[in-house]
């Protein structure tokens, strides 16, 4: 069993930047697929990166490539997503999930935060 508390979100002008985090219960952090994913409002719950579970892999989804970086501390059971040059299309609800699997499908994540508001104003 893991659980996955987010912070970090908040209101940003077009531009800036946010880094949320992810903190991870349990001692088995390291075996997960760590994935970020988003929902904005009306939307389906999309996905947005991922990391595996040494941190030695990466994937982006293209509406983020080049802008956002994920990263992991397993010292300190805890994932990052830094936000850079931020687009009011990023506004949503952020969630982090850990999978088993290195995937982008949202079915492949077991356990899911509560998420955490990022609004990104024009």
């Amino acid at each position: 069993q893991v659980q996955l508390v987010e912070s970090g979100g908040g209101l940003v002008q077009a531009g800036g930047s946010l880094r949320l985090s992810c903190a991870a219960s349990g001692r088995t952090f390291s075996r997960y697929t760590m994935g970020w994913f988003r929902q904005a409002p009306g939307k389906e719950r999309e996905f947005v990166v991922l990391i595996s579970r040494s941190g030695g892999s990466t994937y982006y989804a293209d509406s983020v490539k080049g802008r956002f970086t994920i990263s992991r501390d397993n010292a300190k059971n805890t994932v990052f997503l830094q936000m850079d040059s931020l687009k009011p299309e990023d506004t949503a609800v952020y969630y982090c999930a850990a999978g088993e699997l290195v995937s982008i499908e949202r079915d492949t994540y077991h356990y899911w935060g509560q998420g955490t508001q990022v609004t990104v104003s024009s």
